[in-house]
């Protein structure tokens, strides 16, 4: 395992804090969401190398768009500017972990190239609004 929860890497290698992005896509309404709450701010304790947004995708519509998002949660990870992963996760912190170490191992992978995934990522990336969904 490569990403670990100090920060470092087995290679000893350390991340820029902005380079690796974990959004939650959720909504208030949502009963698992709600429950994965804990658990997602949990992950970003043990990975403080990567920066975690919780994003309620009603209380901030002008940066989630019209993203139509059919599962809940749902889960963006983006390497810098290049989103890697985009879709609905099981709301349990070991798949996510693994995901992400996985993704981290595979650094400089292939990008997602759907328009309105990197249109988003875009958006999160620079909406000043999220500083208190920051985890």
């Amino acid at each position: 395992m490569d990403l670990v929860a100090d920060g470092v890497s087995e290679n000893g290698s350390k991340p820029g804090t902005d380079q690796w992005w974990v959004v939650c896509l959720c909504a208030r309404w949502c009963g698992v969401c709600n429950q994965y709450q804990a658990t997602f701010a949990e992950l970003a304790q043990k990975f403080p190398q990567v920066r975690f947004v919780w994003l309620d995708v009603e209380d901030h519509e002008d940066v989630a768009g019209d993203l139509d998002i059919e599962t809940f949660p749902s889960v963006l990870i983006s390497e810098g500017a290049s989103p890697r992963f985009f879709g609905p996760v099981l709301p349990q912190a070991q798949i996510l972990a693994r995901m992400l170490d996985s993704l981290y191992r595979d650094a400089g992978g292939k990008a997602l190239q759907a328009a309105e995934v990197r249109e988003l990522l875009g958006r999160i990336q620079a909406a000043k609004s999220l500083g208190a969904v920051l985890l």
